[in-house]
């Protein structure tokens, strides 16, 4: 990684690229500075302090820090990424969105405004119900209409802004914005994290109960990366072989191929689905200021809150663990049955003329690379699950309670192995255009 990263910056095209992805890094993390203007930021930090919530950790994990602090970009990209659950569940149940996904690049050019409309409208509701809630908790003073039209337009702005900051590094930089965006948020409270990890556990402990302590916290950080790292790169491969053709006088074809099956083929998407799923009830009932009342409601907002599971004290809660696994085996199937269609893929080799041994073309085909696929998601999905697990185990068990977990370093590692790799295939095509030239 690091040769390829050195590499780049010598290529004057991909060094550009690069430094324009390092400036809009430095806006985005001077935006989460700024404060909007009218919001008392130490009493925000308090409340904050006193509300402390699986669901505002999560959402704060995910802002890096710019909830807490209140700043412009306190909504972050959030709004973008619930957009993109609305959109892609709505392209299933909707024909002519459906029609729009199967048109190709002008398709997913309609879809991807939309989902722009959507992102706004959705910046603009949350906004309105933070200011509401807000105001009504003497966060923001002296609240008036003017006061709360001048939050809602800079909270509102900041995740626009954010939308487009992340479409123009896709464009003009490196890796996909929006991911990118993302990670640099979560990189951003790791810091946070370590010192909150070495005040619980290593500080004010004897030399040797602080040693044992930071291996064991180093062993399991390491243990999950190195099976991220594995389960990213993990892939089936279907062999497809092509039959032999005469083209005017020549024989032509009678190559082998395959069809690369990442055994993680939904990625990161349903650990996010699932989370933000479960994080929203928790966070709305924060702002009505209902989470911690009584009643079967309070009792299924703990339930959702993953602070809870696996709490000696509190294991009636951790029936919410279970919703989250299977809302994360969900997503891992309904985000494959989107990005990857058997039948299509099925017709695609038969007409080039190919087959995969022992199956015939056609239907049996779609069949066999629907089979294989179930087993692959399956696989994935369990991985995906025992990687966010894990902390969530410690964090009950021993009361880590940091934002920094397994949804994190698969977030990272997946952004960092993609951009990675989209560095190196942009300087393979330009040195392939470079040969051509001479």
């Amino acid at each position: 990684m690091f040769e390829t990263l050195r590499n780049a910056f010598r290529v004057k095209e991909m060094r550009r690229k690069l430094l324009y992805v390092l400036g809009m890094i430095l806006v985005i993390r001077l935006g989460s500075q700024l404060p909007v203007p009218g919001i008392d930021s130490e009493y925000f930090k308090e409340w904050f302090a006193s509300n402390t919530g699986d669901a505002f950790n999560f959402f704060d994990a995910f802002t890096g820090g710019s909830f807490t602090q209140m700043s412009i970009f306190a909504l972050n990209i959030t709004p973008y990424i619930t957009s993109s659950i609305i959109m892609q569940l709505l392209t299933i149940a909707i024909p002519a969105l459906e029609e729009m996904h199967r048109d190709g690049e002008e398709g997913r050019k309609k879809i991807t405004a939309i989902t722009r409309y959507v992102t706004v409208g959705l910046a603009l509701f949350e906004s309105t119900a933070m200011a509401i809630g807000f105001g009504r908790s003497n966060i923001i003073p002296n609240m008036n209409f003017w006061n709360g039209v001048v939050v809602v337009t800079c909270l509102t702005a900041g995740s626009a802004m954010l939308m487009w900051i992340g479409e123009r590094i896709t464009e003009k930089g490196v890796g996909n914005g929006i991911s990118i965006v993302l990670t640099v948020n979560i990189i951003s409270r790791i810091p946070s994290d370590i010192a909150l990890l070495i005040e619980n556990f290593i500080q004010g402990k004897t030399i040797a109960k602080g040693t044992l302590a930071a291996l064991i916290i180093a062993a399991i950080i390491i243990l999950v990366i190195v099976f991220v790292l594995i389960l990213n790169g993990a892939e089936r491969r279907i062999p497809v072989q092509y039959s032999k053709k005469m083209v005017g006088r020549k024989l032509m074809g009678g190559q082998s191929t395959n069809i690369p099956l990442k055994v993680n083929t939904a990625g990161v998407i349903p650990v996010i689905f699932a989370s933000s799923i479960m994080s929203f009830p928790g966070i709305i009932a924060q702002f009505a200021g209902k989470a911690n009342g009584t009643g079967i409601g309070s009792e299924i907002i703990r339930g959702l809150s993953s602070g809870n599971w696996f709490n000696p004290k509190q294991l009636q809660y951790s029936w919410g663990l279970i919703l989250y696994i299977v809302l994360c085996v969900f997503f891992a199937y309904f985000y494959t049955s989107i990005t990857f269609n058997p039948l299509e893929v099925a017709d695609n080799i038969k007409k080039q003329g190919g087959f995969i041994p022992g199956i015939r073309p056609g239907k049996p085909t779609s069949d066999y690379l629907t089979r294989i696929l179930n087993y692959i998601i399956f696989i994935g999905s369990v991985g995906l699950i025992i990687v966010v697990v894990i902390p969530f185990f410690f964090n009950g068990v021993f009361g880590a309670n940091v934002s920094f977990g397994g949804t994190s370093l698969i977030i990272i590692v997946s952004v960092i192995l993609e951009t990675v790799k989209q560095m190196e295939s942009q300087m393979l095509v330009r040195n392939y255009k470079g040969f051509l030239n001479d």
